[in-house]
């Protein structure tokens, strides 16, 4: 990482604040602090940052709330920190759109890590050689993460679009959710396999339609998933 990565760090506790700053800055980060949802809000709009580090429990507007604005409008990576550690936090903000989640209280170590892993999946090595599957109605292209689908573009964050090509770059094939979270996000991820069950259900909800175009997403039960395909079509 640089000094031109750039942080949105929001969090009302000033010590915290404090700390992850001038760690993070240490790291070569360039780091921007907001106390609040909405002034975070504004922030990220005027100046858009690298990855932004959202604390849940913010005064007024919290961190759920400003996850959803932020989505409607951008895809930038964004870790949510939280002092709850129950598997309904961790899955509510994968299902609002979260890259991954820390809770606190944290080492500096394991935050920075996530950081660099989350950053090093949203920028694709420049040199690989053009990747793109293409089915009936359906076009993924890895090199230049796009995905083009019934026609038009398909807004899609970076981890999602890497789960569908992983998947139909091998069509009929079924993969456990532990195979899909060590291919898909790799050993630096921290999560556990039901964030797999999130981003499947995220991608039928983008991919669905009332067409029959002979692919589809498909759970094998006690197993994982597939991307199913007619034959002839693989």
């Amino acid at each position: 990482m640089n000094s031109k990565t750039r942080i949105l760090l929001v969090d009302d506790d000033p010590n915290i604040s404090q700390l992850v700053n001038l760690y993070l800055t240490k790291e070569g980060f360039d780091v921007t602090v907001s106390m609040n949802g909405m002034e975070a809000l504004r922030q990220f709009k005027a100046s858009p940052p690298s990855l932004m580090l959202l604390d849940v429990m913010l005064p007024g507007m919290d961190g759920w709330s400003v996850l959803r604005e932020i989505r409607k409008f951008s895809n930038i990576p964004i870790i949510m920190i939280t002092a709850k550690d129950e598997t309904f936090d961790k899955v509510l903000g994968l299902e609002l759109g979260a890259d991954d989640y820390i809770v606190k209280p944290f080492e500096m170590k394991e935050l920075t890590a996530r950081i660099k892993a989350v950053i090093r999946r949203y920028q694709p090595a420049a040199e690989s050689p053009d990747k793109e599957l293409s089915f009936p109605g359906l076009t993924v292209n890895i090199s230049h993460y796009t995905v083009n689908f019934l026609g038009k573009p398909l807004e899609m964050p970076p981890k999602e679009l890497e789960l569908l090509y992983f998947l139909a770059s091998h069509p009929s094939s079924v993969f456990t959710r532990e195979q899909l979270l060590e291919q898909v996000w790799g050993y630096e991820f921290f999560g556990d396999s039901r964030t797999v069950d999130v981003h499947i259900k995220r991608l039928r909800e983008k991919l669905a339609t009332d067409e029959d175009l002979g692919w589809s997403i498909k759970t094998v039960w006690g197993v994982g998933y597939k991307f199913e395909v007619r034959d002839g079509l693989a």
